[in-house]
């Protein structure tokens, strides 16, 4: 069994070690990806306290790391890719943020070898990083010995059900529209010609495992009914139906069944003291 999980992780570095130089290039101007990136601030800025000193697992290129650092916090920014941890390293010498910002390589299962134990006062993984673990429980397992009393995490999840993925069905993309029901033995994935896999886990799941330690205090939906953006060009396309689409998301995040339904949702717990 540990050599099946080592190689899952291997594939994901693997895949992310190529698109690391492009990573920004591809996604930085994106209309959607910066909608979600928005929407994931404004619910994180809810929550975390002044002056916090972050913990940010998959932290990729970097792009929140920096965004919380120029916030005036301070963040370890942890990777299992070293190409997309080199592009983060470049950044935060380029903006002159040595002392906010911190690395390390670690795999969000193995942070009981994590250099920097804090504690933290906040955990933050943006984007669906955890979807690329089948032992997602043993991430959360790790979040109480890390936090200080009182400490916050937000999570950024791919749920089991996307309105928009189902919808594809009546497209005849049926790969794609079904690939959140893979169950156990995950779905198939692949960027820059690597293939990984991905698990999908209820906000309920989440919930449900931390319920004796962490408190429950938000869900979001995001991209519930604004398009995912792998549906590229929608936001320029249909820029009226985009923007209608937008504010009715904005005002039924927070709301059943549209919490729960996105291509994405965003939860913060609350350690219990």
């Amino acid at each position: 069994m540990k050599n099946v999980t080592s190689h899952i992780y291997e594939n994901a570095a693997a895949a992310f070690d190529k698109q690391a130089p492009v990573f920004d290039m591809i996604y930085n101007d994106d209309t959607v990806i910066q909608y979600k990136r928005s929407r994931v601030r404004e619910h994180v800025i809810q929550f975390l306290p002044a002056s916090s000193n972050i913990l940010e697992l998959n932290a990729g290129t970097g792009e929140d790391a920096i965004w919380f650092a120029k916030q005036g916090h301070t963040v370890h920014a942890t990777d299992i890719s070293k190409g997309m941890q080199e592009v983060l390293i470049e950044k935060v010498k380029q903006n002159k943020l040595e002392e906010s910002v911190s690395y390390e390589l670690c795999s969000f299962t193995e942070l009981e070898n994590l250099q920097n134990q804090g504690p933290y006062d906040f955990i933050f993984s943006n984007f669906a990083g955890l979807n690329c673990t089948n032992g997602l429980a043993k991430v959360l397992d790790s979040f109480s010995f890390l936090l200080k009393p009182n400490g916050w995490v937000t999570l950024v999840l791919l749920p089991k059900f996307c309105l928009w993925e189902f919808l594809l069905l009546f497209k005849g993309k049926f790969k794609t529209a079904l690939r959140r029901f893979s169950g156990s033995k995950g779905a198939k994935a692949h960027i820059e010609g690597e293939h990984f896999r991905c698990w999908y886990y209820n906000p309920s799941y989440v919930k449900k495992y931390l319920k004796d330690s962490f408190d429950t205090i938000s869900i979001e939906g995001l991209c519930t009914l604004v398009p995912p953006s792998y549906i590229q060009g929608f936001a320029e396309k249909h820029p009226s139906l985009y923007q209608f689409l937008q504010k009715k998301e904005n005002q039924l995040k927070s709301k059943w069944p549209w919490r729960n339904i996105g291509d994405y949702y965003i939860i913060t717990l609350h350690k219990k003291d």
